[in-house]
């Protein structure tokens, strides 16, 4: 007997219905997952897509069968249930997920930036997650200030006159200006105009601000005369941005920032500061140069100062503000403030971070310090140990582990110059290429990000944590032999 090419409308009436996917063991499988309404809904997307392709290819979603409809009705239910269960592991893939960083990159803007620390993760777990005192005073038992502690260790670490946290840096900014900039000018050096990650861009921040930006100097030189002569009458601040996310080398030239404030001071202004990273210590002892302290900048004469709590502080991610007490006060009582305050999980991790501080014991409790300051030799020791105990496993064949000298990297936008000697492992495979390999680790769960380089896999034990190290193997581990 000669078979018979099915036609679209063969393949339409063999269409299974959303009730019959909807009793497939794969849809079973689900429900309990993602619950019968969007099982439903996804159930719809999967036929309405093989009904779409059904009439407009004529190869017939690829599915061509002979004139035995039964063949056909069962091969169009297997491929919607390959499509359901392919767009559920899609929806599952963009959840909020915890990742192995095995790149090396230590603030990692892609993967949540800074890690907290113990305490910080203790604190949102115990503090925040039920009721608590988020603006309640237990000492008089009425209404109390929101962020009182975090604001308080900020002043006590910083020496300003008084604190502000908001939801992040970008958004200090536009509350900084806003308030003390708005229908006027800002003066601010041209090679400071920077644009950091995800777009966000000082002269559009500004601009937005309703502050009129008066550039001065120029990309690589900015002289006091140039701050000098561009004061007016409608000068309200000058303002003052770390070039966090680079820098330029050369013939450079711009003044300091106690230079920058005895202009701004003389002439009635006042001086701000974007700091941007948000360094509390000094961290040139671990080779990072040029990230100012903001303590120091403080000292210096400015009288307001941003910077981020997810950077060098190494918290969560908010806008840090400290200053002079009444600039602080007109930013807590404008309306914006609200639009831009910090929640409770914010502050809670805040204040844990900011406690390691007040006791000297940042380097050993706050995971950004301990990475930055971990020695080659450190991560050395680790890697050899690691690479023993998966060869006397079963690791595969086909799996080849060198090391190799390498850096890890600071990121997050700051020390851009800066880098951190490390031992890294290289990962080839007899059979699979270094794209492969990357998205088997990156499949693995919990999956294993991972950087290549020069037809290699690279792993980089500095931004993995001692406990997650088991996980990291097991992915190793699980890399397929040589087909």
């Amino acid at each position: 007997m000669i078979a018979r090419t099915q036609t679209a409308g063969d393949l339409l009436r063999a269409l299974p219905s959303i009730d019959s996917l909807l009793r497939s063991a794969t849809a079973r499988s689900l429900q309990s997952a993602i619950g019968v309404e969007h099982l439903g809904m996804l159930a719809r997307k999967v036929t309405d897509e093989l009904r779409q392709e059904i009439l407009t290819s004529s190869s017939g979603t690829k599915i061509i069968r002979d004139g035995n409809g039964d063949k056909s009705r069962a091969a169009l239910l297997e491929e919607a249930e390959r499509r359901l269960a392919r767009v559920h592991e899609t929806e599952t893939l963009s959840k909020l997920r915890r990742v192995i960083n095995a790149t090396g990159v230590i603030l990692h803007t892609n993967l949540g930036r800074a890690p907290l620390s113990n305490a910080a993760r203790c604190a949102i777990a115990t503090e925040a997650v039920g009721y608590c005192t988020l603006e309640y005073d237990l000492k008089d038992g009425a209404r109390g200030r929101r962020g009182a502690r975090a604001e308080d260790l900020l002043v006590n670490l910083t020496g300003a006159e008084a604190a502000l946290v908001v939801n992040n840096c970008a958004a200090a900014a536009l509350l900084v200006l806003t308030i003390l900039g708005r229908d006027g000018e800002t003066i601010v050096s041209r090679g400071e105009l920077v644009e950091i990650g995800g777009d966000f861009r000082v002269p559009d921040v500004m601009a937005q601000s309703g502050t009129r930006m008066i550039e001065v100097g120029t990309t690589n030189r900015t002289r006091l005369s140039d701050y000098r002569k561009a004061i007016s009458e409608n000068t309200r601040l000058i303002m003052r941005v770390h070039t966090s996310n680079y820098r330029i080398v050369g013939f450079t030239k711009t003044p300091t920032l106690g230079e920058i404030a005895g202009i701004a001071h003389d002439a009635g202004l006042l001086l701000y500061e974007d700091a941007g990273s948000g360094a509390l210590v000094d961290f040139s002892k671990s080779g990072i140069e040029g990230e100012p302290v903001i303590r120091a900048s403080i000292d210096a004469g400015a009288d307001v100062v941003s910077f981020s709590g997810d950077k060098l502080l190494g918290g969560p991610q908010a806008g840090l503000i400290v200053g002079r007490s009444p600039i602080i006060e007109r930013m807590r009582s404008h309306p914006l403030y609200r639009a831009l305050r910090a929640d409770k999980f914010r502050l809670v991790a805040l204040e844990a971070t900011l406690e390691a501080y007040l006791r000297g014991v940042s380097e050993g409790e706050v995971p950004v310090h301990r990475l930055i300051s971990m020695s080659a030799a450190e991560i050395k020791e680790r890697v050899e140990r690691l690479i023993d105990r998966l060869r006397a496993g079963k690791l595969s064949k086909s799996v080849n582990l060198e090391t190799m000298a390498g850096e890890s990297a600071v990121g997050g936008g700051s020390a851009p110059t800066s880098r951190l000697p490390t031992v890294l492992i290289s990962v080839t495979h007899d059979s699979l290429t270094p794209n492969q390999i990357e998205e088997a680790l990156r499949r693995s769960s919990p999956p294993v990000i991972a950087r290549i380089l020069d037809d290699r896999v690279l792993l980089d034990l500095r931004t993995v944590a001692d406990d997650e190290e088991p996980d990291l193997e097991q992915a190793i581990l699980s890399l397929p032999q040589a087909s």
